[in-house]
């Protein structure tokens, strides 16, 4: 059972989106990019209040992926990168990417607070930052 509504397309666009965004962190690294995609459809909250679908999350301007402004996220989705997307669509989460509403790639370490949002954890070049309780209700 999906936690979001998405058709096929839409997959295919946030397998794309993950693949853009963490293809060189691997395929957890894709998943946990996912993780925060579909945390921004569900969270309506913050940065995300007006999101209720893929599309709005991964074309969300200001605010959304740098990756959509690449050639690279244009290229065809693969049948392994959504089977990613599928699963983070049915809800399967990953630490450190299962609350988290942003994530970035430092140039070094993760800085403790970034945009007032407290890191939460790394996975290889990405930090991930999460709200604070009770910002985000749909969250946790």
């Amino acid at each position: 059972m999906a936690v979001i509504a998405y058709n096929e397309a839409q997959i295919e666009e946030l397998a794309r989106l993950m693949r853009a965004e963490a293809e060189g962190d691997g395929k957890l690294g894709m998943l946990l990019v996912g993780n925060v995609g579909v945390n921004r459809v569900i969270a309506s909250c913050l940065d995300f209040e007006n999101i209720e679908s893929l599309p709005d999350m991964i074309y969300q301007s200001p605010g959304g992926f740098e990756a959509v402004q690449e050639s690279y996220f244009y290229q065809r989705a693969r049948p392994k990168d959504i089977r990613l997307a599928r699963r983070v669509v049915k809800g399967e989460e990953f630490d450190p990417g299962d609350d988290s509403l942003w994530f970035f790639m430092p140039g070094g370490d993760c800085p403790p607070q970034w945009f007032g949002q407290w890191n939460v954890g790394r996975f290889k070049s990405h930090c991930f930052y999460t709200p604070q309780q009770g910002e985000c209700p749909n969250l946790f």
